[in-house]
């Protein structure tokens, strides 16, 4: 059983089994039942309750069981929860479960040109926290996740290694 709620807004219940291109079972307490066809690797042709359906598939986030679907050009978004999930939110665990932002490692060798963010600092996912020359480039290293700066160990103008601890969250 699947908690499907589509654009942040409407949610459904749903109880579906698969066998080859058929599809059946309950949404919302009523029987449903129909067919589909993959067309392309993301696209596919769905036949139900005697329409005809194209479902493109445009963005899938397998870790936060969302994904973003054009059907017949109308796009929606949609976020599927099982028991586990609604059991995790019911014992209020389901907030320790999100991301938080793990300790910054550089991911190459390099000298660290300018560090953006200082102890304490509250970061969202995609700030950028430090830049850092690699072989004559610039790469911007971004938070992974949001979170709060404890410590910052880099330091401008130090060579860095592979691997090397950049900041604690």
């Amino acid at each position: 059983m699947f908690t499907v709620t589509v654009n942040e807004g409407a949610t459904h219940k749903a109880d579906l089994k698969v066998a080859g291109r058929r599809f059946e079972g309950q949404l919302d307490g009523k029987t449903i039942s129909g067919e589909f066809e993959q067309v392309h690797p993301y696209q596919y042709l769905l036949l139900y309750n005697g329409g005809s359906y194209r479902v493109d598939v445009v963005k899938l986030n397998a870790e936060d069981k969302t994904m973003t679907l054009r059907i017949n050009s109308i796009r929606c978004t949609v976020a599927l929860k099982d028991q586990y999930d609604e059991l995790l939110h019911i014992l209020g665990m389901d907030r320790l479960a999100a991301n938080k932002a793990a300790d910054m490692k550089a991911p190459m060798p390099g000298m660290v040109l300018e560090v953006k963010v200082k102890e304490g600092d509250v970061v969202k996912k995609g700030d950028a926290l430090i830049v850092l020359e690699a072989m004559k480039m610039e790469n911007i290293l971004k938070a992974p996740a949001d979170g709060t700066v404890k410590k910052v160990i880099a330091t401008k103008g130090n060579a860095v290694e592979k691997g090397q601890l950049l900041i604690q969250f």
